[in-house]
């Protein structure tokens, strides 16, 4: 063994040396010329932006890891990939960071700065801070094309972002109106729904008493919100409720402000919430503003922007939400007009940035007419141009653009895309490509443009062009667009399948008439060991910097491949990267075997009359293991790819194959094995790779194993299956070897002989197993610890031998007498058998309990059933082994 091949892994000096060399030279720098030239076919992803503000946490790793384990394949597979990083500027986010950051350290409001001043703290902000997720990507190991690396308020995206802002507006689908959205009264902003968290609350429903107009009673009324009943302009019943049907076109007196209000009718009231009748508030509930445009009811916003109740609110202007709703009950209390108070569930939606309470109401915003843009993006997944993985969120895709509503582009923040439309003294709006010169006029009235909106474009506006933007467009001759779009796969959660994914198919259709990817993949949500989704709030995150440095960076992405079951929630704690650790430390533990055994050099290929039985068989199952892998790459499937990979590795090549030829390896090693121990390493080196990039890197380069002029691992190519001749016959052979030897251990364990004890070993088998088994003897003999081994069709079970029965009819005995004591065994077992005879009967009878089965929760019943059966079969193998002793 070389004198430098240290004795343990350091993930940590490895990490630390390659990254920097691999980026240095450019080894995932995408050659836009090599796609023109048709020397390779493009592979595309676009890393989904993280935001500015933010850093990595375990969902990035995961979907990095994924999306890099593809890229690194078709790199091997002879594609040009372009990997492409970036960050998004995060409108909401970052104004709220920095804001935080002036108040607390200068005591300074971006209001007492002005808008200019607060933008160069931003700008300021993002130099220093902005970079530090593509840093922490970096320690990740991803190989993204770091040269041409985005920022979605660069110059070229901010054009982009305002071609298209124009183009729609030419065109009449972004239009200014007033409608209903989410606000945030801390940061005075509409946000998008992403930005929305939900919290369980407990809260109150007041049942209040609104007076009929005729003088004839009440109508009583459940809502949780009473504040906003000021904004009341109607009371809604369900046409089919027999209690209030009579009085569907009566009016009744708004409680407190005295003003009259129809009753109507509205299939989508609940009968069973409350009295039946609810209050409609038209702004400020998206479900009572479209009951409110069915039935023609006045809009009343009684809330200002600060949630303060405005002069719509009467005596009440001027008080908060919170002042408004304790008065108002108080005022309906004192007046006889509150029936009675219930404690009441509430799920309260809350800003994620300023954790107040959002408030829906209805403001003047520019929104973007969607129906016409979600035709082709709904055609693209019915016509197969665009698939999802899983398929099943192909539903959620398609339900929110069958049923899409227009899309409020605007926010009441300072950071961000400035929505690029002037104004001329009377309020006329233009929408214009460049920043007008000062006196220039407006191009419809012909009037000077006086201002620019305020206003700046929701995040999304920029980041729907993610995929156009990035390559160049609007020019659609750049290089990079040319060779590079459309893209080819995108990977990203599933919150947002219709916050970005749906709007950047319509982008890529409505702007340049292409699809801008064929595949999604949706990835798994990490949750914690208990199952809960991970938060700060919640303190049960898991960071993946600290693992990285805790295990390494090749621990963590395997451990998360591991995990990747299609689709799947998967639960994480933090015990489950010693997989991955585990792993790559028996991967350099092999390396170090290889290299101390002498086959750390290049070899020639030997003849085939030089492979034993075990070469051929470990090779055959390389070719196998190859065209799995090679199959779960192209599916999709990581978690069978890493179980494919490990069962090779662990199992197969070490637990088997080293096993087997250790004798052959002593001395002076023949060529067939060490050969076979290279190919084997080599392989299984370049199929981990993508997974695992630097223990394999580093491996390879000890062992020698890089392909003649081939500077990186990354850079080789992806392994075919190699077919040996005879592989499959050896295969049988060393299955029946594994099976026996096995069995033989088995019976060991359970008859609690010794494990140092040599046994004997009788095996009864046709001609052909026999003949099998004669040529590995010396194998079976001494991976089973064998003393002496008798094969044949005309073996005969000794007295007093524990049996395993095999495929094919070949019987395994183990005979006991003189190994262990018999006597004791016998009442060993005897008290056992009692014991789970006693668990049995007691399980029957609970479940032969009606009363039980009747009270019991279905899944209760069937754990009781799972015992039972698990019961029974250790009794019957306690049986089994006890009559093996007679």
């Amino acid at each position: 063994m070389p004198d430098d091949f240290p004795t343990r892994y350091d993930p940590h000096e490895v990490e630390a040396r390659l990254y920097p060399l691999w980026e240095r030279r450019g080894d995932w720098t995408a050659d836009a010329a090599a796609v023109r030239e048709g020397r390779r076919r493009p592979f595309v992803v676009m890393i989904p932006p993280p935001n500015v503000t933010g850093a990595l946490h375990m969902g990035h790793a995961l979907n990095n890891t994924l999306q890099d384990v593809l890229c690194r394949w078709r790199r091997m597979c002879g594609d040009e990939v372009l990997w492409l990083p970036g960050i998004d500027h995060a409108g909401i986010a970052t104004q709220a960071v920095v804001e935080k950051k002036l108040l607390e350290e200068r005591k300074t409001r971006r209001v007492d700065m002005g808008r200019e001043a607060f933008l160069g703290e931003v700008w300021a902000w993002k130099r220093q801070y902005g970079d530090t997720i593509l840093g922490q990507l970096r320690r990740l190991g991803c190989s993204c094309d770091w040269s041409r690396s985005k920022f979605t308020m660069d110059p070229d995206l901010s054009l982009a972002v305002r071609k298209a802002f124009v183009s729609l507006f030419d065109e009449g689908l972004v239009y200014r109106g007033a409608r209903i959205v989410n606000w945030d009264c801390a940061l005075e902003t509409a946000v998008s729904d992403d930005e929305i968290e939900y919290e369980d609350r407990r809260g109150k429903l007041w049942h209040v008493r609104y007076p009929r107009a005729d003088g004839k009673g009440f109508v009583v009324v459940a809502t949780t919100r009473p504040e906003t009943m000021l904004g009341d302009t109607g009371v809604a019943v369900h046409p089919e409720d027999d209690r209030w049907r009579d009085l569907v076109g009566t009016k009744v007196r708004l409680p407190l402000l005295d003003r009259e209000i129809p009753v109507v009718a509205d299939d989508s009231v609940e009968r069973g919430f409350g009295t039946g009748a609810v209050k409609v508030t038209p702004g400020h509930d998206p479900a009572d503003y479209e009951r409110g445009r069915r039935h023609g009811l006045p809009v009343l916003v009684v809330l200002d922007g600060k949630g303060r109740i405005n002069a719509e609110g009467g005596a009440y202007a001027g008080l908060s939400r919170e002042q408004a709703r304790d008065r108002i009950v108080k005022d309906l209390e004192e007046r006889g007009l509150l029936e009675k108070v219930e404690d009441h569930p509430l799920r309260v939606a809350v800003s994620d940035r300023s954790k107040s309470v959002i408030e829906p109401l209805v403001s003047e915003q520019w929104f973007v007419s969607m129906e016409r843009l979600a035709g082709p993006a709904i055609a693209a997944v019915k016509d197969g141009t665009l698939s999802f993985r899983p398929e099943r969120w192909t539903k959620v895709y398609l339900d929110w653009l069958e049923n899409v509503r227009d899309w409020c582009i605007s926010r009441q923040l300072w950071w961000g895309h400035r929505i690029p439309v002037w104004y001329d003294a009377d309020g006329a709006p233009a929408a214009l490509l460049e920043d007008p010169a000062p006196g220039a006029l407006h191009p419809r009235t012909g009037k000077p443009l006086v201002r620019q909106d305020e206003d700046v474009l929701d995040t999304w506006a920029s980041s729907w062009l993610w995929p156009l933007s990035t390559l160049g467009w609007p020019d659609r001759g750049t290089e990079d667009f040319r060779a590079f779009y459309p893209t080819s796969f995108l990977s990203t959660a599933r919150e947002i399948i219709y916050l970005w994914v749906a709007r950047m198919v319509m982008a890529g259709y409505h702007f340049d008439g292409r699809c801008p990817f064929d595949t999604v993949y949706i990835h798994a949500t990490i949750l914690d060991g208990k199952g809960r989704r991970m938060s700060k709030s919640a303190g049960n995150g898991i960071d993946p910097v600290d693992m990285i440095a805790k295990y390494g960076a090749d621990a963590v992405r395997f451990s998360l491949v591991d995990l990747t079951t299609e689709g799947q929630d998967v639960r994480l704690a933090e015990n489950r990267f010693e997989v991955g650790r585990n792993f790559m430390n028996k991967l350099w533990n092999a390396g170090r075997f290889v290299a101390g055994a002498g086959g750390d050099r290049p070899l020639p290929r030997p003849p085939e009359e030089a492979f034993a039985a075990e070469d051929r068989w470990i090779l055959h199952r390389l070719a196998r293991t190859v065209e799995e892998a090679t199959g779960h790459l192209a599916g999709y499937r990581f978690h069978d790819l890493a179980r494919t990979l490990h069962a090779f590795a662990w199992n197969e090549l070490c637990d088997w194959y080293l096993e087997i030829v250790k004798p052959r390896l002593e001395g002076a090693p023949g060529p067939a094995v060490l050969w076979t121990l290279r190919e084997c390493l080599g392989t299984l080196l370049r199929l981990l790779h993508p997974a695992a990039p630097f223990v394999t890197e580093e491996l390879a380069a000890r062992l020698s194993l890089l392909p003649p002029g081939v500077s990186s691992l990354g850079k080789a190519s992806w392994p075919s299956p190699v077919e040996v001749p005879g592989g499959a016959e050896a295969a049988a052979e060393v299955a029946l070897l594994q099976a026996v030897v096995t069995a033989v251990r088995t019976l060991r364990s359970e008859k609690r002989v010794g494990e140092a004890d040599l046994v004997d070993a009788d095996v009864r088998a046709g001609e052909a197993e026999a003949a099998a088994l004669r040529r590995q003897e010396a194998a079976v003999r001494r991976l089973g610890k064998i003393e002496a081994l008798a094969v044949g069709a005309g073996v005969r079970r000794r007295p007093r031998s524990a049996v395993a029965h095999l495929p094919g009819g070949v019987e395994v005995y183990l005979p006991l007498e003189g190994r262990i004591d018999i006597g004791a065994e016998r009442e060993r077992l005897a008290k056992e058998i009692a014991k789970a005879e006693g668990v049995a009967a007691s399980v029957e009878r609970k479940i032969g309990n009606a009363d039980f089965l009747a009270r019991a929760k279905p899944e209760v019943v069937e754990a009781e059933r799972a015992r039972l059966a698990e019961a029974a079969a250790l009794r019957d193998r306690l049986r089994a082994s006890l009559a093996d002793l007679e």
